[in-house]
């Protein structure tokens, strides 16, 4: 069981710093209880998370391998974050709507200490955005593979474990979040509701809107794809760079421009959302390209199944 707070370093930074971006070039001032400054907090969440993607399986589960755990009746608490609409046409038994926005923020108090979170959306691309956060605040957090659209209801006999019967927090958990990483989480879902609608909805840009930028060489835009190097090498979008998901990725998150929109693609958008999480809560104006490049067969996302171009050079 992953702990229910994170390492040592977080324990001490009992801090009361509101999440906001350093602006370059300005020293940011060390909590006055321990020494540790607000940036070195949220670095050290970033590093554990990114540190041991593979020791913890990208902090995913298979779609198929959740629905066994959900007939096995495991201890677990299950996160629907898709519209309360879909939510109530169907959902896996057990599971608590928290649609994707402010509703998450106002989820901290009852997040548990003592069972796992199972987190789906409906590709999972929101959802690996939650599960990072719920992941930095130190909750033991999985997103379920490809979410409800394009996982959970394609797997045979789905429908023996849904309903359309609502399920409800048991109450407040008493956790305990250092008091950055919890403004932090509260702050990133609250605002959410100012993008809604926009371009970069959900921290998400379409295939469409993406091609479009590419096709401006707008250099206000950094593209990053964070695929692995034989598939780079093979085609990618024109223009990106790379930084392959992997154990440590994150020591290469300075490399980033500061003062640019990131673009992040990966595979199917998933571990772009974790990424994108990560870059925002270090401050960088980053996004995930919706679908990323496209898993293919019966998928409509991403920049390739859209037939984009992509370049080998």
């Amino acid at each position: 069981m992953k702990k229910a707070v994170v390492s040592s370093l977080l324990l001490m930074a009992l801090l009361l710093v509101p999440f906001a971006v350093v602006a370059e070039g300005q020293q940011e001032a060390p909590a006055a209880d321990s020494g540790v400054s607000r940036a070195e907090v949220l670095q050290g969440a970033i590093d554990e998370h990114f540190s041991a993607l593979s020791a913890n399986g990208n902090y995913m589960i298979g779609q198929a391998d959740f629905l066994e755990k959900v007939r096995a009746g495991e201890d677990m608490l299950i996160l629907d974050i898709r519209r309360a609409d879909d939510y109530a046409k169907g959902h896996i038994k057990g599971a608590v709507n928290v649609p994707w926005g402010p509703a998450i923020a106002k989820s901290i108090d009852f997040l548990p200490t003592d069972k796992p979170v199972m987190v789906y959306c409906y590709s999972g691309q929101t959802a690996n955005q939650a599960n990072a956060l719920l992941n930095f605040i130190g909750v033991d957090s999985k997103s379920v593979k490809y979410g409800w659209n394009f996982g959970i209801s394609k797997v045979e006999g789905f429908d023996d474990v849904v309903t359309t019967e609502a399920s409800q927090f048991p109450g407040k958990t008493g956790i305990e979040v250092n008091s950055v990483l919890r403004e932090t989480f509260v702050d990133y879902f609250e605002g959410l509701a100012d993008v809604s609608g926009t371009m970069y909805a959900s921290n998400i840009i379409s295939e469409e809107n993406a091609k479009k930028i590419v096709d401006a060489k707008d250099d206000n835009v950094y593209i990053l794809s964070i695929r692995q190097e034989k598939d780079y090498n093979e085609g990618h979008i024109a223009g990106a760079e790379l930084i392959s998901w992997g154990d440590g990725m994150q020591k290469k998150f300075s490399s980033l421009p500061t003062d640019k929109k990131i673009i992040v693609y990966c595979y199917s958008g998933q571990t772009a959302g974790q990424t994108v999480a990560g870059l925002r809560v270090l401050g960088y104006d980053a996004v995930s390209l919706k679908g990323g490049m496209g898993t293919g067969g019966n998928d409509p996302l991403g920049w390739g199944n859209k037939g984009y171009p992509v370049v080998s050079e």
